[in-house]
């Protein structure tokens, strides 16, 4: 583990020898604009062709080997220089084009799968029956347009003579297995001026939100097995001390600071009712908006499972999976982000996709009053939202921001089977080209426009704080590449 100061790296653009350069650098036209957009939509056949690939191939997190491949491929066939398997995991990679000393601009791709989601592209429940996984969170639209965006910022730098560099961090296992924390770890985003991504989603915004601190692992129980109905007195069931673990933090739940989240699936509990089960997992999250709740409400889960193991006569183990600050959001590169996304516009369906959209609205949860696709929701900045992601310990290290676009039909939830199937048409692919264009505007005017990546990073220093030195929630633990080999489940 290599903690470092921040404070010694993220300077500020105005002490940063391009910044000087930069600074006589004129502010992107409405022409620059248009050739971003129109470079764009030359490349969205290729981009839909391969984002709908790798929602063919549906590869769970840190096992993206083909994913991954397809978008280093991509990558270097537009100039770019990638390095891959960084960090410790092999579908990681790193790739820059660089056009001379100017800012460092990173954009995240993501490209993992969810287990148990395989899905057609079809607006009714149809799985895919020889398919373990499904793209229920869009990640293969997010790397896509991710490439699509570098790429056509790459083409725009090289023909106007802009100086500066662009970034595609490759992160794998987003869902649940912390990819970007090992290379924020690493220090890969060290000089790193500031970071953008996007997220494929039911709506189109540029709301900048607080995700939740979490930390993941699996609690391993060990017992001796025998005859459950001849002789049960000679066993020790490892499944009785998960359950009584659950006991324990079901109880807890009423005695843990507010807006805590603790949640849990038993991924191993026995074969056979007659056997007394000599093994047995149990795969918790802790969630909270603060990262020490979350270290504190985890300690007293690990006692709960030693007093577990105490009252089973059995064993106990630990093995920590994954683990997120909360999101730090910027409202300096918030304000860029939805910007770009005004002058994009929002995605337009044709008479199919509309046929196709009416039909899945029939399958989902009543009760919403989602807004239609046409639209693009205020801009707020600290609003909270539920679930975690590993971009949020990027954001504590270089400004970061990000945004949505409606890949999906209104009102459809993420991480289900309606997510996978409009993921894999061309809504999927419509909206997944107004974010790469969204990133595109973004990208440029930070590149020419210095003063803009001083004030965001001005702003993170003053939310983090000066003397902040970045400590990762997953400790000194190496990625944990075989994680989706016994557990499921995402962040």
């Amino acid at each position: 583990m290599r903690p470092f100061p921040l404070k010694s790296l993220l300077l500020g653009a105005a002490s940063l020898g391009w910044a000087l350069a930069g600074s006589a650098a004129a502010e992107i036209t409405a022409q620059d604009k248009a050739a971003l957009i129109r470079a764009v939509d030359k490349g969205a056949p290729r981009m839909a062709q391969v984002a709908q690939t790798i929602w063919g191939y549906a590869e769970v997190g840190y096992q993206e080997t083909k994913s991954s491949a397809l978008l280093q491929s991509e990558l270097r066939k537009a100039g770019f220089k990638v390095e891959p398997g960084v960090a410790g995991m092999p579908t990681a990679f790193v790739a820059s084009f660089k056009t001379g000393e100017g800012p460092v601009i990173a954009i995240l791709a993501e490209f993992d799968a969810l287990p148990g989601l395989a899905q057609e592209a079809r607006p009714v429940r149809a799985p895919i029956l020889d398919q373990i996984a499904g793209h229920a969170c869009g990640h293969h639209l997010f790397g896509a347009a991710s490439v699509a965006a570098a790429q056509s910022l790459a083409a725009w730098m090289k023909a106007n003579n802009v100086p500066g560099e662009i970034r595609v961090y490759g992160t794998p296992a987003e869902e649940g297995g912390s990819g970007k924390v090992y290379m924020v770890r690493e220090g890969l985003f060290a000089d790193v001026d500031a970071t953008l991504h996007w997220h494929p989603s039911d709506s189109n915004n540029a709301a900048q939100t607080v995700s939740l601190a979490n930390i993941s692992g699996k609690f391993r129980f060990a017992g001796a097995s025998a005859h459950a109905a001849a002789a049960p007195f000679r066993g020790r069931s490892a499944l009785d001390g998960v359950e009584i673990m659950n006991v324990a933090m079901n109880y807890m739940r009423e005695h843990v600071p507010d807006g805590t989240r603790i949640h849990y699936a038993i991924t191993d509990g026995g074969d056979a009712p007659n056997v007394v089960p000599d093994k047995a997992e149990v795969y918790y999250y802790v969630r909270h908006a603060d990262p020490r709740v979350v270290r504190d409400v985890f300690a007293r889960m690990q006692k709960a499972a030693e007093g577990a193991a105490l009252a089973t006569e059995t064993t106990g183990s630990f093995e920590q999976t994954g683990g997120v600050y909360n999101m730090l959001v910027n409202d300096t590169l918030g304000q860029v982000m939805d910007q770009a996304l005004r002058e994009v516009g929002p995605p337009e369906w044709d008479a199919n996709e509309i046929a196709f959209a009416q039909a899945m609205t029939a399958q989902l949860p009543s009760g919403r009053k989602p807004a239609p696709v046409s639209d693009i929701g205020a801009y707020s900045v600290g609003g909270g939202g539920g679930g975690s992601t590993d971009v949020a310990d990027v954001s504590w290290v270089t400004p970061t921001a990000g945004m949505v676009a409606a890949t999906w039909v209104p009102g459809t939830p993420a991480h289900s089977w309606q997510a996978v199937a409009a993921g894999g048409t061309s809504i999927g692919a419509k909206g997944a080209v107004v974010a790469a264009k969204t990133l595109a505007l973004a990208g440029a005017r930070l590149l020419t426009e210095p003063d803009l990546v001083a004030a965001a990073q001005a702003e993170l220093t003053t939310r983090r704080g000066e003397d902040f030195t970045y400590q990762a929630m997953v400790g000194d633990r190496a990625p944990p590449l075989d994680y989706r080999k016994s557990a499921k489940g995402g962040e």
